[in-house]
């Protein structure tokens, strides 16, 4: 017996260690849906009540921030770090990488802040995202649904390489790197070499804009597992993170997909509970809306209440097979993922300055923390084993 309880203590040590590396968290950009600016007080506010939402299944104290740099300042840091440092939120970087030739202002405003805070910054940093849906933008598909300015491949290759650079030797340098694009980004060739840059592959997957594809709020978990599979097939075995998926609670219909309260909380459960708590690093869209370009508003709380809009709690059972999907036991340590199909739209997070922008990763290596969970299965049915002994 005592060999069974030394087993089945570590068992929920390592168990314990794995959760922890699946971050959970929202999407937060730089400024409010009347385009002014966030300040500390503001993203306080939203750290706050995300750790606090009444039945959660789980802790969201990470956040995907889209920018370093401060509401129309020209490189100072964004506030967001401050209120991350106040109240203990994980923060997944972002740099914004569409629309320019350089990221030195961003990279000037993370140099600032490292400077100001120190440990207590880079502490609470789990990765950094080098642009955020920047292939996608600059794809057929993003060009005919006038997505944006984006960029090539070539141009995020050498703002990874830009960003190694500064930070060589440092305390981020052990950060895992990372970008942020859509599924069909990822799965299309000419991306590949993106793929082989980073250290983690984030993905954005918004079922409810796969027009033409069955989109109804029924057929969401099957439509969002295809897009996860085919992601996590091309990652040559790096983690992926789901860094924005959600359904939207009012707006237009979209071909089969209708926002609602009830389709927002029956996509948490068969999305969220399902697939990605607990399993993956996941960022959530979104806490609160604030990019006034989309008509679509995704908030799962109305003001920051901690009463959210549909109960939280997830079911035991699910709609959705998981049986056919090659994710459906993976975790943060393998290379599991989601992904915003780019085929018939995006999130509309826009800009550096919108609603949404870029979060997560493990600390020390990119792999190395997350592929303690992928092994927590297998080490708990051996502590089984020997508890029937």
């Amino acid at each position: 017996m005592h060999l069974t309880s030394t087993l089945l203590a570590g068992a929920v040590a390592i168990a314990s260690a794995a959760a922890d590396s699946n971050y959970l968290g929202f999407n937060s950009g730089a400024t409010l849906a009347d385009r002014s600016a966030k300040f500390k007080k503001d993203f306080e506010a939203e750290f706050k009540t995300a750790q606090a939402l009444n039945g959660a299944p789980g802790k969201f104290n990470a956040v995907r921030l889209y920018t370093n740099i401060q509401a129309y300042s020209t490189d100072d840091p964004i506030e967001a770090f401050d209120a991350a440092i106040d109240t203990e939120t994980y923060m997944l970087l972002g740099i914004w990488a569409s629309g320019t030739d350089n990221i030195n202002k961003e990279l000037s405003a993370l140099k600032k802040a490292l400077a100001k805070y120190g440990s207590k910054f880079t502490d609470l940093v789990i990765g950094v995202s080098i642009g955020s849906e920047d292939l996608y933008r600059n794809s057929e598909t993003g060009t005919k649904n006038k997505a944006g300015v984006g960029a090539d491949p070539d141009v995020i290759l050498s703002f990874i390489k830009d960003y190694k650079k500064a930070f060589d030797g440092g305390a981020l340098a052990k950060v895992p790197i990372g970008h942020v694009d859509t599924w069909d980004a990822w799965t299309n060739g000419t991306n590949k070499a993106v793929i082989d840059a980073v250290d983690w592959i984030g993905v954005d997957e918004y079922p409810y804009y796969e027009s033409g594809k069955g989109n109804a709020i029924k057929n969401a978990g099957k439509l969002f597992d295809k897009a996860y599979d085919a992601t996590r097939a091309v990652a040559s075995g790096k983690p992926v993170w789901v860094t924005e998926t959600g359904w939207p609670v009012t707006g237009e219909k979209w071909d089969e997909a209708e926002p609602s309260v009830e389709n927002a909380k029956y996509y948490w459960d068969e999305i969220g509970c399902r697939q990605l708590f607990g399993k993956t690093p996941t960022f959530w869209y979104n806490l609160r809306d604030s990019n006034p370009d989309n008509s679509m508003k995704f908030a799962i709380t109305k003001d920051l209440s901690t009463t959210p809009q549909f109960d939280l709690t997830c079911p035991t059972t699910f709609d959705t097979d998981s049986s056919n999907s090659t994710s459906s036991s993976s975790s943060a340590t393998s290379d599991s993922s989601t992904a915003t199909s780019a085929s018939s739209g995006s999130s509309g997070s826009g800009s550096a300055s919108g609603s949404a922008q870029p979060t997560n990763v493990n600390k020390n290596s990119g792999v190395g923390k997350m592929a303690a969970s992928s092994s927590v299965a297998g080490i708990l049915a051996l502590a089984g084993a020997f508890f029937l002994l």
